[in-house]
């Protein structure tokens, strides 16, 4: 049996790799996403102060870890039964906007948008930022640059530090807002809303007025019909920050809306032999296996899986792009929404619909009359046991669930980040675009290759969030070997 392998994949968070196996005649038997770390955070923290995980759980990642952050907070306040003052859960949640808007802002320019900027077949070398910039011109590369700095200046103000902030406290915040930071805040806040309907442009003119493009995402090679998991409003609203969450069929159809402190009763995870990475399904349904479907307890929760399980959006123009987004995918109303979409690479746009909500609600929130009130805290006095906390970061439904005793001192903690609950959706989508792109007679090329990398990139995988191992490695190395084991052609890319 012949054997295809990326190692490792590239333009991603962490590190994994692909092992692609041929039948006899040249086509796809089988694929698996590996992710070979030994995840390590639940314990390592056990022993310690609960009041330490939101400084602690923020380094395990350095692209998210204000979704840590915020979850870590969030998970304390039930932990030890708090309820923060309404300034301090404002001034969270306006940090998490400037977060969102920065992380969507790095996936789209930086990670998955080289493939629909630069081309997916482009020489490896041009697929990156630098490529993006090339192509899209200085202008545009500099927009992207003052865009990250200045959400991380709010960061940094709002945080104390403009990565792994350090501010959250259970029960609040510990600094408030003055009026001349929140009048800055405002203006940012605005210049993301304008940065964010220029992305959308740059989609539109480089992907969907593009034939090619359009026809790759609407292709059954990165289409995979499976449950989807977001966090909604009161209202059945997207909800990055807080709320219930939400899942529904293939079809469109509620499965269950529950509190994120009841997850354990929806939510199962299943191992296998291949991989550290944990594979979580919904107990209602149960494990069937890697194939999607009402009768298949897998799920996705993506940015594509957000607009998925909600009914609209809560901000103007992003309601706007949310309807147009609809239009575009041919998608009927059932029930009064819209049915599931489920070309995966849709998720790209999903992402930067995302980002223009995230920049409206900073506005919003930005021009609260609360959100400078000096009342950021509430004592916590006891410690009642257990903590659940949950948020959405970037790239799916994230949970801290955080048990103690009465003196504070952790003694099992359980996380759920996004990437792994997308991790049984992602070996799917990695088979299936081998399959449909490997054939007998094909010829192996690495373009070819990249286009199977896209169908897990678009996920915006973070291993690290999930796995954590040192040292990492950057060269990517795809070897392909005969049916006995020769190898035949190598590839190397660095970077």
């Amino acid at each position: 049996m012949k054997r295809v392998t990326i190692n490792p994949i590239t333009r991603l968070e962490g590190h994994g790799k692909i092992e692609i196996f041929l039948d006899e005649e040249g086509n796809v038997a089988n694929a698996y996403f590996q992710v070979p770390e030994l995840r390590g955070f639940e314990q390592f923290c056990v022993g310690r102060r609960a009041e330490e995980m939101p400084v602690i759980t923020n380094r395990i990642c350095g692209v998210c870890p204000e979704a840590h952050h915020m979850a870590a907070v969030k998970a304390l306040d039930r932990l030890f039964a708090v309820e923060p003052p309404a300034a301090a859960k404002k001034i969270r949640e306006l940090l998490y906007m400037a977060f969102f808007v920065t992380d969507h802002t790095t996936h789209f320019y930086a990670l998955g948008g080289p493939d629909f900027i630069v081309g997916p077949d482009a020489p490896p070398a041009e697929r990156n930022i630098l490529g993006v910039i090339r192509k899209v011109g200085l202008d545009v590369g500099k927009r992207v640059i003052e865009c990250r700095a200045r959400n991380h200046r709010v960061i940094q103000m709002l945080g104390g530090r403009q990565i792994h902030p350090v501010a959250g406290l259970p029960g609040g915040w510990s600094k408030s807002v003055s009026e001349e930071e929140r009048r800055e805040i405002e203006e940012i806040a605005r210049q993301n809303i304008e940065f964010a309907l220029f992305s959308l442009g740059v989609f539109e003119a480089i992907v969907l007025q593009n034939p090619e493009y359009v026809e790759m995402v609407r292709s059954d090679v990165y289409h995979d019909a499976t449950y989807s998991m977001g966090t909604v409003d009161g209202h059945n609203r997207l909800n990055l920050f807080d709320g219930e969450i939400r899942v529904v069929d293939p079809d469109g159809g509620e499965l269950v809306k529950y509190d994120p402190s009841d997850y354990t009763a929806h939510i199962a995870e299943r191992v296998e032999p291949w991989t550290y990475l944990k594979f979580p399904y919904l107990k209602q349904v149960g494990w069937k296996g890697f194939r999607g479907g009402k009768d298949s307890g897998v799920y996705s929760a993506t940015p594509l899986s957000r607009l998925n399980v909600c009914d609209g959006l809560a901000t103007p123009r992003a309601q706007e792009q949310f309807e147009k987004f609809q239009e575009a995918f041919g998608s009927a109303k059932a029930g009064g929404r819209y049915r599931p979409v489920h070309h995966r690479l849709a998720t790209h746009w999903a992402r930067l619909i995302e980002l223009l909500y995230a920049a409206e609600h900073m506005l919003e929130l930005a021009t609260d009359p609360e959100i400078t009130s000096p009342h950021v805290r509430n004592l916590p006095v006891t410690c009642v046991g257990r903590g659940v906390g949950s948020v959405e970061a970037p790239r799916g439904t994230l949970t801290h669930d955080y048990s103690a005793g009465p003196d504070g001192i952790l003694t099992k903690v359980n996380l759920i980040v996004g990437t792994t609950n997308n991790h049984a959706a992602i070996a799917m989508s990695i088979r299936k675009a081998a399959e449909k792109l490997i054939r007998a007679g094909r010829v192996v090329e690495e373009g070819l290759l990249n286009r199977i990398e896209m169908a897990f990139r678009l996920y915006d995988p973070c291993l690290s969030c999930a796995t954590h191992a040192l040292p990492g490695e950057m060269p990517l190395v795809v070897n392909i070997n005969n049916h006995s084991g020769e190898q035949i052609r190598s590839f190397r890319r660095e970077g």
